[in-house]
């Protein structure tokens, strides 16, 4: 635009405009959360692992401000570990003899969280 030009006035949205871009942003957040939520799990335990379960939702929640189900946690970390991205290692917990899961980053991990890192705009 020069400096002479007047803007050009913008029509505001119909109810159908606004209605179509409503759900193009939440279809957008959903995939984006969904990425965002890998990315993070992975910094979270390059950072602190090996770690069990159970202190890396609390570490997700102040990372993101978003919330993770247990179901949700456990079902992105064992597709990660199944795609061999993280390790497993069962360890004794003291005075209870129960075993936890701690997760750790793999060299396919460490590798592929800096490849998504490289992308990062």
């Amino acid at each position: 635009m020069t400096e002479n030009a007047a803007p050009v006035p913008q029509a505001s949205p119909s109810p159908e405009d606004v209605e179509w871009a409503d759900e193009l942003a939440r279809s957008w957040v959903e995939v984006y959360k969904k990425s965002a939520t890998t990315l993070t799990l992975l910094r979270i335990i390059r950072d602190h692992g090996p770690i069990p379960a159970a202190d890396i939702a609390p570490r997700f929640a102040t990372a993101t401000g978003w919330t993770i189900t247990d179901r949700g946690l456990y079902r992105t970390l064992r597709r990660l570990a199944d795609s061999g991205v993280l390790s497993l290692e069962k360890v004794d917990v003291a005075r209870t003899g129960a075993k936890r899961q701690d997760f750790a980053l793999t060299p396919v991990g460490r590798a592929y969280l800096g490849r998504i890192e490289g992308e990062l705009v």
